[in-house]
């Protein structure tokens, strides 16, 4: 999936407008217009249409963490250069409070089976010996569950 999927479906998932994306980046202290938002958010084929950078993206996803969950105390997360499926899937279910349990229910919903333990392979160190690389279908069903879960009246 790319970064302009990704912010396209958070964005739809939970209803934000440009001046709210705007805001998200703003939590951490990232300053981007409604123009760069509308430009991300079109279709890849459009003549205006800008590449989210994994920095971008990683940005407005700890801003999405800040927007959900509230600003933690102390040393706030550096975005990362350089983002995978595993880093993404992260900061999701951080910013929604999401447990193992809450996730597998998210996966069935879109009627993916999937173990705790497979689950809890992409949310390991990529230096451990169970780490699982988090391949693209897993970060789109999980994207589409969540939406059957967060907004059930767009079935």
């Amino acid at each position: 999936m790319s970064n302009n999927d990704i912010l396209r479906r958070v964005r739809y998932l939970f209803d934000y407008r440009d001046p709210k994306m705007v805001e998200i980046f703003g939590h951490v202290g990232h300053q981007v217009t409604q123009t760069d938002v509308a430009k991300w958010l079109k279709k890849d084929t459009h003549f205006d249409f800008k590449e989210l950078s994994d920095k971008e993206l990683a940005l407005f996803l700890n801003g999405f963490i800040i927007e959900l969950r509230g600003k933690k105390e102390g040393d706030q997360p550096v975005a990362e250069e350089v983002l995978n499926n595993n880093i993404i899937f992260r900061k999701l279910k951080i910013a929604l409070n999401l447990k193992d349990s809450d996730i597998l229910a998210i996966f069935a919903l879109v009627k993916v089976k999937i173990s705790k333990h497979e689950l809890s392979a992409f949310f390991r160190k990529p230096t451990q010996s169970q780490y699982r690389p988090c391949e693209d279908q897993y970060l789109r069903n999980f994207l589409q569950g969540a939406q059957l879960k967060y907004r059930p009246g767009d079935r």
